[in-house]
């Protein structure tokens, strides 16, 4: 099964896909985390990356379209792949249909998890990290134990977090429609328990 994940910065996206990942058995494919393993091990293809993410442009589709079918030629996407911020744009979507396409697959559904702003913003802001064992910490859903000194990352403070929101409605949502008109988008409610969005996701996937 081939699967999309949508949703802003927050919503819980890679919590859900690694629940998704031992389900389904297949691979989550997040484009950030193949361009740099592609840059650190120096492939021809890892060096056109370089290029251009060191001048801070961004990557051409062709290039990261070559990366997406080197990564599901692989083994362990031979089933399906569960893929996680990509694509971003509809003509990256229209490349990503007929590259399946190719591999005589398709998307069977593209899941959207939602979640408001101001609970994004609690959730993020409320976050605090543990610097000497990386451990995260809640202040209000799960609070450090006591005497453990903790720190909040620079980024998850509330302008950093509405402006992500924003960027996110503005220049990934659009990408839905092409999705809509082909039937395949389910929305889901993305405030509650870990549990409880995992089964709204099964559920909307027939699982």
């Amino acid at each position: 099964m081939d699967l999309v994940l949508f949703g802003p910065p927050g919503a819980g996206k890679g919590t859900q896909a690694e629940r998704l990942v031992e389900k389904l058995d297949v691979p989550q494919i997040s484009t950030g985390d193949l361009m740099r393993a592609e840059r650190k091990s120096g492939s021809d293809l890892g060096k056109k990356f370089d290029e251009y993410m060191s001048a801070g442009k961004l990557v051409p589709d062709e290039l990261v379209l070559e990366l997406m079918k080197k990564r599901l030629s692989q083994s362990d996407a031979q089933k399906g792949a569960i893929f996680d911020g990509f694509p971003r744009t509809q003509p990256q979507a229209e490349a990503l249909d007929a590259l399946l396409s190719e591999m005589g697959r398709k998307i069977a559904k593209v899941v959207v998890i939602e979640v408001p702003v101001e609970d994004i913003v609690e959730r993020i802001t409320g976050r605090r990290v543990d610097p000497k064992t990386g451990q995260t910490y809640h202040v209000r859903y799960n609070p450090p134990p006591s005497g453990v000194e903790v720190e909040q990352r620079k980024d998850d403070t509330e302008e950093v977090v509405r402006t992500r929101f924003e960027g996110y409605k503005k220049k990934t949502e659009p990408v839905l429609p092409y999705y809509e008109k082909k039937g395949l988008v389910a929305r889901v409610d993305g405030v509650g328990s870990l549990d409880e969005v995992t089964k709204r996701i099964e559920t909307a996937l027939g699982l």
